[in-house]
Parts: C-alpha cells; sequence; structure tokens
C-alpha cells in the first residue's frame, strides 16, 4: 500500500496530547504546554488518562492504548502530540488497532521512546509520522526558535519541505561520501533494535535510516549497531543519517570514543553517512518526517525532503 499522509494542521483545528510512555515528574508542564498552543489559536484535548503513574509508565498499558485509540476514533481531532518519552511504547504494539490507524491517519509527533510507535505506525498504517519536540519537554517553557519554526512548517506546510538550514555555527559532517534518494525511516536507537525481529519493524531495504541516543555508553551503542549489522539492516540501507547521541561518551573508564565505534560500523559501508543532523536529544530539534522521500548528499553535505509531509 502507498505511504499515507496525514492533513496539514490549520488554526483552529483541534490537538490531542496524549502519553503514551512515561509521566513528567511535574505535572504542571501539561497545562503550560496546553496554554501554548491554545494562544495560537488551536483547540486542545488531553487524554483522559494523562498525568497517571503506574512506576514509570504513564498508566497501565490499556490505559495509554485507550487514549490512543480515542485520539485516533474522534473525527475532531487532527494532530496526536505525545506529552514525553521516557518508556512504555513497545508494550502497547500488540494491543493497538491497526486498521483504525490506516483508516484515520493523523498528524503524530514525537521522539525518543515514541521511535516504537512510529515504526510500528509505519509499517502496520504505512503512515508518515514526525519525529519532534513534545509538550512536556518542548512547549512547557522557553521554547527554542530553531524547534518552534521546523514543528510549524513541517504540520502545516503542503509544499515541499526542500533542504536542511542548520542551527547557527553548525555543521554536518560527511562520515562517508557518496549520495542517495529514499524513504527516510528510524529514531531511537535502542528502541530500533528492541523491534528488530518483530512484525512492527519496517523493511529497511531502499531506505534511509537515521538514528540518535541519549546517555548509552559507547560499548552499549557498540552492541546496538552491532545488532543493526548481524541482522542486515546496515547492509540493506541506501544511506544512513546520525543525530544527536546526547552524554554517550565515556569519561571515567577505558573506553572506545563514539567516533571509533562509528568507524568501526560505518566506516566500510559503500553508502553515504552523514553526522551531526540536529534531531534527538537537544534544545534546537529539527522536526524530521519519518516516511518521506529524502536525498542524502555527502558530497556536498546535505538533506534535502523530496515531498511535503502533509497534505
Amino acid at each position: 500500500m502507498k505511504t499515507q499522509k496525514p492533513k496539514s494542521l490549520k488554526t483552529g483545528d483541534l490537538v490531542g496530547i496524549i502519553s503514551p510512555a512515561s509521566s513528567p515528574e511535574d505535572l504542571t508542564r501539561i497545562e503550560k504546554g496546553v496554554t501554548y498552543f491554545e494562544k495560537l489559536g488551536y483547540n486542545v484535548v488531553v487524554g483522559k488518562n494523562v498525568g497517571k503513574y503506574r512506576g514509570y509508565l504513564a498508566g497501565s498499558d490499556d490505559e495509554r492504548v485507550e487514549d490512543l485509540h480515542e485520539m485516533f476514533e474522534n473525527e475532531q481531532v487532527r494532530a496526536i502530540l505525545c506529552l514525553r518519552g521516557g518508556y512504555g511504547t513497545p508494550r502497547l504494539l500488540n494491543k493497538i488497532d491497526y486498521n483504525l490507524i490506516e483508516k484515520n491517519p493523523k498528524i503524530l509527533v514525537g521522539y525518543s521512546d515514541i521511535t516504537a510507535l512510529q515504526l510500528a505506525f509505519f509499517q502496520k498504517a504505512h503512515l508518515v509520522t514526525f519525529a519532534g519536540p513534545m509538550v512536556a519537554v518542548d512547549f512547557h517553557g522557553e521554547i527554542n526558535r530553531y524547534t518552534e519554526e521546523n514543528f510549524w512548517r513541517a504540520l502545516t506546510s503542503t509544499k515541499k519541505l526542500d533542504k536542511v538550514t542548520l542551527p547557527e555555527n553548525e555543521m554536518f559532517e560527511t562520515f562517508r561520501k557518496g549520495k542517495c534518494e529514499g524513504e527516510i525511516l528510524g529514531g531511537n536507537l535502542s528502541l530500533i533494535t528492541s523491534l528488530i525481529g518483530t512484525s512492527y519493524f519496517p523493511k529497511m531495504k531502499n531506505r534511509i535510516l537515521f538514528l540518535e541516543e541519549v546517555e548509552e555508553k559507547p560499548y552499549r551503542v557498540d552492541r546496538m549497531l552491532n545488532q543493526l549489522a548481524l541482522t542486515g539492516v546496515l547492509q540493506k540501507v541506501e544511506g544512513i543519517l546520525l543525530g544527536e547521541f546526547t552524554d554517550c561518551e565515556e569519561t571515567k573508564n577505558r573506553s572506545l570514543a563514539l567516533e571509533e565505534v562509528f568507524n568501526d560500523y560505518f566506516g566500510k559501508l559503500k553508502i553515504p553517512v552523514i553526522k551531526n543532523f540536529p534531531h534527538g536529544h537537544r534544545k534546537a530539534n529539527f522536526t524530521l518526517p519519518f516516511g518521506v522521500k529524502t536525498k542524502l548528499n555527502a558530497d556536498k553535505s546535505y538533506i534535502e525532503f523530496l515531498e511535503a509531509a502533509v497534505i
């Protein structure tokens, strides 16, 4: 089936907020996030189970799935924004009604642990989703201008997204030269590796793989990249785009540097690899549309989206 794009977001539309992974420690962030969207002219509905705690989870699996289903069932809801990441979305995958998702394609935004939902939605419902800012992480206080501008452009513009502009004083780094085109998929490395071998992991042949991570030591990144190599994922993709690997260097014990780990796995690949894409656990965070046709040119160090992400 052809990839499905959600409808673009317009002022006055209803935006839904869910918490499919963990709850924030500070629940006032929910209200602050809601206020941000309302001031811009959007209407907001918060999932009835948002704000609950069950250990590190935002309520039970059934409660979190219920909120997700209700947002897709509600014909008035145009976009579904995740409150935060943390952990919990992989537990929902075998409880989701993917026919409901496929018949009601909508904007879904989140990153980190939300990667599991995004990959499953693409595999099971062919839906373009957005790795982008989250309500209790990015929209509760002072909002980064770069994050904000790229978020709204991705969700509202029906024009081709074009080349990625970097934040001030940042540069792409070419790790392996070459150029390629393909639909971009990926997300958080830990979540990607947790889905390999399941029916929720998309086929990666002819696609561009995006990777980001947070607080994983080089040996753990090494182990996960090794799994991608052993399962053939690295050999199947057309190109690789590396985002932010936040706090992933080891400073206390004897260790390979992260750059050495990358070189071990990407250095001999005969595909383009670009580093320093501005997405991941960082302030200036580019909203990345998963499932959109993308050009990666490592010879001239640019990334270009070849189509709009919404219709």
